[in-house]
């Protein structure tokens, strides 16, 4: 297999543009893609034949304008390119059904923007992302608004936000003196964490069916403790997935690089080189699809859940984020004496003012009701959002603050054996406790749930910089003294946004406990999240830089608690099924045969006494599971008469999952006691250790 050869083969990108476009066309075309300047639209109809004609050589019979809706999945609507013409067919693709299409925007999830009897909404072709083929239909990467021109999706936020973000940093870059930089981009690199499980057990488990995760499930004797899973030799089953996914990656030009066997048995991490964010949150999506499709080909189930399985460790999803320029400079790249590093500073500045400002939405973009149960797990950050920076650059931050002196010398590993080589060491060591951690020229954002697209965090983070710029441009365009006006910018920022850094322990308690004494918030549950996002100070933001209005906003804080209420709905519900259906019986049953055993020892003048305890013991469990299932179907009842989304969401978080834990805390006690042979459900051990 020479991967050149086929690499990128399913993908209309540049260099086929290159080659199938009139060179009017292609550079028309060229400037949207490298200057994000908008498209004319006479364009539309030559690059709509030659990406016809591509397709159809590939085998495309349809086409579809793939959209990314608040889902949390992507959406698309296929159309053939047969027209009927004198009683026969021929093959047509318009540059209006390019650049234009027209799903229906009161079916998916508008948070009240668009009625039912409103349904019209419209798809528009983005040209800075690549199309590409899958399963014989070209698919069109488009974003989708409604009908009075909202955004109902993920894409277009994102988009704004980097424009936003771009249109700041080109003043910071002017100011100074980079005249020659025409663009800035943001670029991301994913890791995406996920479970393989056997598919015939994960079809035995109704909770894995109806929610991705198990609801119920005692910890097997072995888990995670000896750390020999952890980068661990792959086994053939999950390398032959492994080995087909990267293929088909591959050939979608998503740019595969790094895999290995995760923290947890039976979990795993696939990450992606860098990309502009747009493409890199495109690649992601695809990404998760295709894991889904190809662990179904080899009959193992991928689970992408945050929290799949209990007592052990959940998968994240991890965002490296950078600022790029179009003539190749990192602006993160702190360089060899970054407290003389103006550019760097200045940028640094930025995010550290930006994080700590908006801490709130920063934690609502990643909030769900899957990734509450691994946040502050310690196997994940925790709710509380921090910064850091390693203790050189911490050191260089002081340093400019007291107004010292302070130099980094550069630093080697030795390893103790002549034969081993003498290693640079980076400037930074990693913090795997941290959500936001600097890891040299770039800060990786840890928060993000494994489940999630990356698109809200990113769009979050580039307004919020955004913003941070924007105040530093009013300080600086008309400084006298440049680099003092910098280095005042520095200090200032240092002095007040200092709370934020912190390069300790995240998981301790001893952290929530100065966390609070700092200042920082600590929204721990999804709900509390997002009742931030219509405060007056974000508000501001999002529609000062015009990456959300405020009926956007307001949709957008209405379907995630909707959508909060309608998961833990769903489990619950499926729990109670569970529940009265297959525990309650299997204990009985447990117990009918335990009393026949009674029965005979006391015939035989056997000891029973240890079979009556467990009999006690499962008859007290069996009527808890009861109980409280019957309770919690009876929430789930009263939850249905909450009209208020929020009010819904807070009942959800409050009541729901309350009596939701009690009833798994039984249900896997009474696991623990009862024969194998009559539990209803493959165990946690063979769910985690049976793929080999």
């Amino acid at each position: 297999m020479y991967i050149p050869e086929f690499y990128a083969e399913n993908l209309f990108n540049e260099e086929v543009m290159k080659k199938l476009l009139p060179s009017d066309i292609y550079a028309s075309l060229e400037k949207t893609l490298e200057n994000g300047e908008q498209l004319d639209i006479t364009v539309a109809q030559a690059v709509a034949d030659a990406m016809k004609n591509w397709a159809i050589e590939k085998g495309a019979t349809h086409f579809t304008h793939w959209f990314q809706p608040m889902t949390g999945v992507t959406a698309e609507k296929h159309d053939s390119f047969i027209s009927p013409k004198g009683g026969k067919a021929i093959m047509e693709f318009s540059g209006k059904e390019l650049i234009k299409g027209e799903p229906d925007a009161s079916s998916f999830p508008n948070g009240g923007i668009r009625a039912t009897f409103e349904a019209r909404g419209y798809t528009a072709w983005d040209p800075t992302s690549y199309a590409f083929i899958k399963d014989n239909t070209l698919c069109i990467p488009t974003a989708f608004c409604s009908y009075s021109g909202e955004a109902l999706d993920e894409k277009t936020p994102l988009l704004r936000s980097s424009e936003a973000l771009n249109k700041q940093a080109l003043k910071i870059l002017k100011i100074l003196g980079n005249d020659d930089v025409k663009n800035v981009m943001v670029t991301v690199g994913a890791e995406q964490e996920y479970f393989l499980i056997d598919k015939e057990m994960a079809g035995k488990r109704p909770d894995l069916v109806y929610s991705g995760r198990t609801l119920f499930g005692a910890k097997p004797p072995k888990g995670q403790e000896l750390d020999d899973h952890y980068f661990g030799a792959i086994k053939p089953r999950v390398k032959a997935f492994m080995e087909d996914l990267d293929v088909e990656l591959w050939k979608l030009g998503i740019p595969a690089k790094t895999e290995h066997n995760e923290t947890a048995p039976s979990q795993h991490e696939l990450a992606s080189v860098y990309r502009k964010v747009n493409i890199a949150t495109d690649n992601n999506q695809i990404t998760m699809e295709l894991m889904k499709k190809i662990a179904d080909k080899h009959n193992l189930v991928c689970l992408l859940a945050e929290k799949p399985f209990e007592g052990v460790n959940g998968s994240g999803k991890h965002n490296n984020w950078s600022l790029s320029t179009d003539t190749g400079v990192n602006l993160l790249d702190p360089g060899e004496t970054p407290v003389e590093n103006l550019q760097f500073l200045i940028f640094l500045s930025a995010v550290i003012k930006a994080v700590d400002n908006y801490q709130d939405i920063l934690r609502a973009s990643v909030a769900s009701a899957g990734n509450d149960h691994r946040l502050g797990s310690s196997e994940a950050p925790p709710a509380i959002i921090s910064m850091y920076l390693g203790d050189d650059l911490s050191q260089a931050l002081d340093a400019i603050e007291n107004n010292a002196s302070y130099k980094i010398d550069k630093k080697f590993m030795k390893f103790g054996s002549k034969i081993l080589p003498t290693l640079p060491k980076d400037a930074t060591d990693r913090n795997r406790t941290s959500p936001l951690a600097f890891t040299g020229n770039k800060f990786e954002f840890r928060m993000v749930g494994s489940n999630d697209s990356i698109a809200d965090c990113n769009t979050t983070l580039n307004t919020a910089v955004a913003e941070s710029l924007a105040t530093f441009v009013e300080i600086l365009k008309d400084a006298k003294d440049l680099p003092q006006a910098i280095h005042d910018i520095v200090v200032d920022t240092i002095k007040t946004h200092k709370r934020i850094i912190f390069n300790g322990n995240n998981y301790s308690k001893e952290w929530v406990k100065e966390a609070k004494s700092r200042g920082l918030l600590n929204l721990s549950t999804t709900p509390e999240a997002v009742d931030t996002l219509l405060s007056d100070k974000n508000v501001e933001l999002f529609t000062k830089h015009r990456v959300l209005s405020l009926s956007e906003l307001t949709a957008r804080q209405q379907i995630m608690f909707d959508k909060y209420s309608r998961i833990i709905n769903i489990e619950a519900l499926t729990m109670v099924e569970m529940a009265k259906k297959q525990i309650y019986p299997a204990i009985n049953e447990y117990i009918t045969k335990l009393a026949k055993a009674v029965k005979i020892k006391k015939e035989v003048g056997a000891d029973y006494s240890k079979d009556e305890d467990l009999i006690k013991t499962l008859s007290s469990l069996g009527a808890c599971v009861y109980n409280n299932a019957e309770e919690l179907c009876s929430l789930v009842g009263k939850s249905s008469t909450i009209l208020d989304k929020r009010d819904l969401a807070f009942f959800m978080n409050k009541k729901v999952l309350k009596c939701m834990r009690e009833l798994r805390k039984c249900a896997d006690l009474a696991e623990i006691n009862t024969a194998e042979a009559c539990w209803p459900y493959p165990s946690y051990g063979k769910l985690l250790f049976s793929v080999k």
